[in-house]
């Protein structure tokens, strides 16, 4: 498990994975985006 958490901090420090984290970043605060994921987690809890 370690080598993979070594390769997700190398990936979070390369050029394509702050690119990466800005496009993550950018979509989490967009009302939208938010909405979707909380129809999604409370699909995938059960509820509708």
């Amino acid at each position: 498990m370690s080598g993979l958490l070594t390769r997700l901090k190398a990936f979070s420090r390369s050029p394509q994975g702050q690119r990466t984290i800005a496009s993550v970043r950018r979509a989490a605060a967009d009302p939208r985006k938010q909405e979707q994921a909380r129809r999604l987690l409370g699909r995938l809890r059960g509820r509708r």
